[in-house]
């Protein structure tokens, strides 16, 4: 039984040309060589249907060509697309988790300062100015040698005084002073 052929909307037919970058996925030709059309993957007299997944790029040629034969697959370079976008996905995951992982790191090192030159910072809060600040001599100082600065300046100055303390501890290491 043939199902009846409903017209597929230019919306839908520029959206899979844009996923098929304008391509025609046979033959590799693109605009202004060829005319761009949408084919059916399994055509609408094999039961086939006008959703994304069953339409791909073709040019007048190749789709003239392949009529209404069933593809017994889809085709080759649709398929290595598919396959790179799930590469690249799985690479992008594999990304995020390390940046992730790193910026964790970053974070328990600058508490770890924090609450060396004033204890319970990290459960009481800070200044951003302030963190911010201490990210950057984690940056350019050993942290142990971050942690020393923190400690000493704890030790030697009240609160109020103890931050500008330190900066000047940390700026002296980083001038090699």
């Amino acid at each position: 039984m043939k199902s009846k052929r409903k017209q597929i909307s230019k919306k839908t037919r520029f959206e899979v040309f844009k996923r098929d970058s304008f391509l025609c996925q046979y033959c590799g030709n693109h605009p202004p060589l060829v005319t761009l059309e949408v084919d059916h993957i399994n055509p609408i007299a094999n039961g086939g249907d006008n959703s994304i997944d069953n339409l791909v790029t073709s040019c007048f040629d190749c789709n003239r060509g392949k009529s209404d034969n069933l593809l017994s697959s889809v085709p080759k370079s649709l398929e290595e697309k598919a396959d790179e976008i799930v590469e690249k996905e799985f690479q992008l995951e594999g990304y995020r988790a390390v940046i992730k992982m790193r910026q964790e790191r970053i974070d328990e090192d600058m508490w770890q300062v924090a609450d060396a030159l004033i204890p319970n910072s990290s459960s009481d809060g800070m200044r951003r100015d302030w963190l911010s600040s201490i990210k950057k001599f984690n940056e350019m100082l050993p942290l142990h040698e971050v942690i020393d600065a923190a400690e000493i300046a704890f030790l030697r100055m009240p609160r109020s005084k103890a931050f500008p303390y330190f900066c000047g501890i940390c700026w002296r290491k980083v001038r090699g002073e």
